[in-house]
């Protein structure tokens, strides 16, 4: 398999979310028509069309593909290294016209997500880091939020589980709650420290999460799932149970807090090793 380096891993990731970017230049938020899968998720030509660019700009002989928009081709369980993409994470956003909507891609090495890129055609935000190299928000280093407490501390939210009333048992929490489309933007903008926190109730495919994930870990936070475990991607099911990412000095103190108010069956959080 061909060796590459981590600088041309996130030259990749650059050139990919540039050329997605060209994509969605072609298309209105809020004026676009969706269809359903299965499950009622939407879909639209954009899903489909940035997809396409993604596999061209990314994908490499020897590398697995993982991606909302493709069929999975199971092949990938046996490379050391693969993409986890999303090409539109928050469809429902964007169709809409609420921008908060993005394009999600990670590289994920031996199960673990080293780096990743995450853009916001609509705004105009962009992240992009590494394990190795850090964190970089609109080209300048970010790291994840230093707060060491939860008092006052802002959470994101998803949007569509604060409807279902879902977190109703933090109403009268410590912390600020605030509701945001599409996980993987929530991951990236607490990955630069514009938010403290955000955790989903509800399983997410690992696409919709790795490339947020690693971002978080790239600038600095911490990142398990709902039952505080390591996040592992790549597995046979990419469906995981939910996922909790934030500042670092908040770990502790959140987790007490899932457990006492959603009487989640946690295992004690695990020390940073950062």
């Amino acid at each position: 398999m061909t060796d590459y380096s981590n600088n041309e891993t996130l030259r990749r990731i650059e050139s990919a979310l540039e050329a997605a970017q060209a994509v969605f230049s072609r298309f209105t938020p809020g004026a676009i028509e969706a269809e359903y899968k299965i499950g009622h998720d939407p879909v639209t030509e954009a899903d489909r069309a940035v997809d396409v660019v993604l596999r061209k700009e990314l994908l490499r002989d020897g590398e697995g593909w993982l991606s909302e928009e493709s069929v999975d081709d199971l092949s990938r369980l046996e490379r050391d290294r693969v993409w986890v993409v999303d090409p539109l994470d928050g469809t429902r956003e964007f169709v809409a016209g609420i921008p908060e909507f993005c394009v999600s891609i990670a590289m994920v090495e031996h199960g673990c997500a080293t780096a990743g890129g995450i853009c916001n055609p609509a705004t105009g935000e962009t992240f992009v880091g590494s394990l190795e190299t850090g964190l970089n928000y609109n080209g300048k280093p970010a790291h994840a939020s230093q707060r060491k407490n939860l008092e006052g501390a802002l959470v994101l939210a998803s949007r569509s589980e604060m409807k279902r009333g879902e977190w109703k048992p933090f109403e009268n929490g410590p912390f600020k709650v605030q509701p945001m489309g599409s996980v993987a933007y929530k991951l990236a903008r607490v990955s630069a420290g514009l938010a403290d926190l955000t955790f989903t109730l509800t399983p997410k495919h690992e696409w919709d999460v790795a490339a947020g994930a690693a971002l978080v870990e790239s600038g600095g936070g911490f990142v398990s799932t709902l039952q505080a475990t390591p996040f592992r991607c790549n597995n046979e099911n990419p469906l995981i149970s939910g996922l909790v990412a934030g500042a670092t000095g908040l770990r502790e103190e959140l987790f007490a807090a899932l457990e006492s108010q959603l009487q989640l069956a946690v295992r004690k959080p695990i020390a940073s090793s950062s």
